[in-house]
């Protein structure tokens, strides 16, 4: 099998970069995108909010808690969607195999892609500079052979940074990691792991695969093998969703059983429109 050449460009601080682009009087200052309400949780976090701790998916009372200064700004998707969509626009320039993970997200297969544009780090290079000259934002960018490796290095010099990772790079770059860094290792796995004195992601690749697979059940071969720079996925432009969801959150707790089964009943029917238009 041909070596694969994988990025995986990650935009830095995506929501809150969008805001401080367009408002020159963020910049600098530490903005986090998510109602004060104490209910909400934090979206996204600029650099400068993520310094006091701020992260995203962090409950917004911890977050002002960490840094009372902090700018709060409510959600604009529709705005970041149309940011989202010239940015894939670029992407789809020098390959058509881009798989979007997100809004701010993607893999690039561009193993086909350099007769005409050049070596995978100098596209990298030249999408860094499209995106930065047309959207007015930076991005980090993982270089590597596979999906797991490319999006390990994406993640090593943020913002603005770009990492390649080859093979003969994993014992140095990668096994002293610590083994959160892993892909699917969450903090439950992680606490599992450690546990048992495996804490970076050289210790689990040099772990017996059986003992892996009693720890963390069928996951275990998969992390086994992306611990040892094995990852096979190839990059998927267009996937099937495999579930559709809405949600809401209460500005109070409730224990009111009609009103709990109204709003799921609205839930219940936006979730059936969402599957009837898709």
């Amino acid at each position: 099998m041909m070596e694969r050449n994988i990025l995986h460009i990650d935009m830095d601080a995506f929501y809150a970069a969008i805001e401080q682009r367009d408002n020159p009087d963020l910049r600098g200052l530490p903005v986090i995108i998510g109602s004060r309400h104490p209910r909400s949780v934090v979206s996204t976090a600029s650099y400068e909010a993520r310094a006091f701790g701020v992260h995203s998916a962090m409950p917004m009372v911890k977050a002002l808690k960490l840094c009372p200064e902090a700018i709060c700004i409510p959600p604009n998707l529709k705005k970041y969607q149309n940011v989202s969509e010239k940015i894939m626009q670029i992407f789809n320039k020098y390959t058509d195999l881009v798989e979007a993970l997100s809004l701010d997200e993607a893999f690039l297969d561009v193993s086909g892609s350099q007769r005409i544009f050049g070596n995978p780090r100098v596209i990298a290079q030249r999408i860094k500079e499209n995106i930065k000259e047309q959207v007015g934002l930076t991005c980090s960018i993982g270089i590597s052979y596979n999906k797991f490796l490319a999006k390990l290095a994406s993640d090593l010099e943020k913002p603005n940074g770009m990492t390649v990772i080859c093979k003969e790079d994993i014992k140095n770059k990668v096994w002293p990691l610590p083994i959160n860094k892993m892909w699917g290792i969450g903090p439950k796995s992680s606490i599992k792991l450690e546990k048992c004195n495996i804490r970076t992601i050289g210790q689990l690749a040099q772990t017996d695969l059986n003992f892996l697979q009693n720890i963390l059940g069928s996951w275990g071969a998969e992390v086994y093998h992306m611990a040892n720079g094995i990852d096979n996925r190839p990059v998927v432009p267009h996937r099937e969703a495999h579930s559709i969801g809405h949600e809401t959150t209460f500005l109070e707790d409730t224990v009111d059983l009609e009103f709990i089964k109204m709003v799921l009943l609205d839930l219940a029917q936006e979730v059936g429109r969402r599957l009837r238009s898709q």
